[in-house]
C-alpha cells in the first residue's frame, strides 16, 4: 500500500455540497471549531451561492471556494486533487455520489459522507475498493446519525466486555426529531430500490473475503417487549447494522463469534404500531413513480426543520453487551440527530481523518476501524454523550 503525500495538497479537508441543508451546518460547525492553521475549503457548482456562504462564516475570508458539478467528471477530479479529505454531503448518493468516490480512491484522498444507502455503500465496495487500497484512500461512508453512535457505541460497548469471547450487543434507539427534504428524497429513493440494493449486497458478497476463524451476524430481531430498557424494541431497517457488522469482521477486538441487533425503542405500543403501518404505507406508496415524484415534492432539497425545533430536538441510543459472564449498560446520546448533531459528527470526522495519528487503514472502512478512539474522544469533547450506564 503506498499513500501519497498529503503535503502537497493545497487543503487539508474540502467541504463538497456546502450550500446544502447539512452542508451549511457542518460549514459553520467547521468555522467555528476548526484549528487554527487548517486549511479548508467549501465546494458546490454554484460559487455564486458558494461565496455568500463563505461571507456569512466567521473568519471566512480565510476559507478557499472551489466550482465543482457531479456531472462535470473533470471538475470532481480536480476537486479530489486539491484536498487531503473530501466531505460530500451531495446525494442522494446512489444517483451523484460515485464520480466523487472514483476520483478520490484513485488519487489517493480520504472521501467520508453521509449516506444510509445500502446499495451505494455495497457498490463502492466492489467497484473502488481495490483501487483506494492501493493509493492508500480511505472511503469512510455514514459519518452521520446513520451510522455514528451505532457504530461507534457498539465499538465501545465492546470495549467494555471481555476479550477473546463470544459478545452479543443490542441497540435501542430513540429520538425527537424532525428530517429534511434530501433526507426524504434519499429515504424514498431507497423504498423504491429494493430489487437493486439486494443485488448490490448479493455482489458484495461474492467479492469479499470470508472471515475466517471468527463469526460476526446482524440478525433482524423481532419485535418485542424489552424489558432491560423498558420499551417496546422494533426491528429499525437502516444501514446501522452493516456497519457495525463491517467493523466487527474487521477489528479482533469483537471476539470470536460477535452478533448485534439494532432496535427502536418506543414506550408506547400503539405509537409502535402506528410507526410500522406508516413505514409500511411509506414503502408501498414509493412503489409507484407517480405516487413517489408527488411526495418528493412535499419537501424540497434544501428544506430542512427550523433552529427551534433542532433545538428541543434529541437522541439517545442505548446498548446491552454481553460475554464471558458479563453484562454491561451503555449509551450514546445528543441533540437534534438529524441536522445539528450530524454536521457535529461529520466535521469531527473529517477533522479526525485530517489531523489525528490514527491506524493505517485504507479501502472502504468504517468509522470504528478508521477513527475508533480518537473520534469517540472528539466527539465527547463536542458535547456527545459516551457513558457506562451500569455493569454487572
Amino acid at each position: 500500500m503506498s499513500r501519497l503525500n498529503g503535503n502537497d495538497r493545497p487543503y487539508d479537508i474540502v467541504l463538497f455540497g456546502a450550500t446544502g441543508f447539512v452542508g451549511r451546518l457542518t460549514a459553520e460547525y467547521l468555522a467555528a471549531h476548526a484549528p487554527e492553521g487548517l486549511r479548508w475549503a467549501i465546494a458546490g457548482r454554484d460559487e455564486a451561492r458558494l461565496e455568500r456562504l463563505r461571507e456569512s462564516l466567521p473568519g471566512g475570508t480565510g476559507v478557499g471556494v472551489l466550482r465543482a458539478d457531479v456531472a462535470d467528471p473533470d471538475s470532481v477530479r480536480d476537486l479530489a486533487r486539491h484536498a487531503r479529505v473530501v466531505a460530500s454531503t451531495v446525494g442522494p448518493y446512489v444517483r451523484y455520489g460515485e464520480e466523487l468516490v472514483a476520483a478520490c480512491a484513485d488519487v489517493g484522498t480520504d472521501y467520508l459522507d453521509l449516506t444510509g444507502e445500502p446499495e451505494f455503500v455495497d457498490l463502492m465496495y466492489v467497484r473502488h475498493d481495490a483501487r483506494a487500497r492501493e493509493t492508500g484512500a480511505r472511503l469512510v461512508h455514514a459519518c452521520g446519525f446513520d451510522s455514528v453512535p451505532h457504530d461507534l457505541g457498539a465499538y465501545f460497548t465492546v470495549r467494555q466486555l471481555p476479550e477473546g469471547v463470544p459478545l452479543t450487543v443490542d441497540s435501542y434507539v430513540s429520538a425527537d426529531a424532525a428530517f429534511s427534504g434530501g433526507t426524504f428524497a434519499s429515504a424514498l429513493g431507497q423504498f423504491a430500490r429494493g430489487r437493486q440494493m439486494i443485488a448490490a449486497a448479493r455482489d458484495r458478497r461474492r467479492h469479499e473475503p470470508r472471515l475466517m476463524g471468527r463469526r460476526a451476524t446482524t440478525p433482524t430481531g423481532a419485535p418485542r417487549y424489552a424489558a432491560e430498557v423498558g420499551a417496546w424494541a422494533l426491528p429499525l431497517p437502516t444501514i446501522d447494522p452493516q456497519i457495525v457488522g463491517r467493523s466487527a469482521r474487521a477489528l479482533e477486538r469483537y471476539g470470536p463469534d460477535f452478533r448485534y441487533r439494532h432496535y427502536a425503542a418506543v414506550r408506547r405500543l400503539p405509537v409502535a404500531v402506528g410507526g410500522v403501518a406508516a413505514v409500511g404505507a411509506l414503502f408501498a406508496a414509493a412503489q409507484i413513480p407517480a405516487t413517489r415524484r408527488w411526495l418528493s415534492g412535499r419537501l424540497q432539497p434544501g428544506e430542512g426543520p427550523s433552529a427551534e425545533k433542532r433545538a428541543r430536538s434529541w437522541f439517545s441510543v442505548r446498548f446491552v453487551g454481553e460475554g464471558g459472564g458479563r453484562r454491561v449498560y451503555t449509551e450514546v446520546a445528543g441533540g437534534d440527530p438529524g441536522y445539528g448533531e450530524t454536521a457535529k459528527m461529520f466535521a469531527e470526522a473529517a477533522l479526525s481523518l485530517a489531523l489525528d495519528d490514527l491506524p493505517r487503514t485504507a479501502g472502504q472502512v468504517t468509522t470504528a476501524v478508521a477513527m475508533g478512539d480518537a473520534l469517540i474522544d472528539r466527539l465527547t469533547r463536542a458535547g456527545i454523550t459516551f457513558r457506562v450506564a451500569a455493569k454487572r
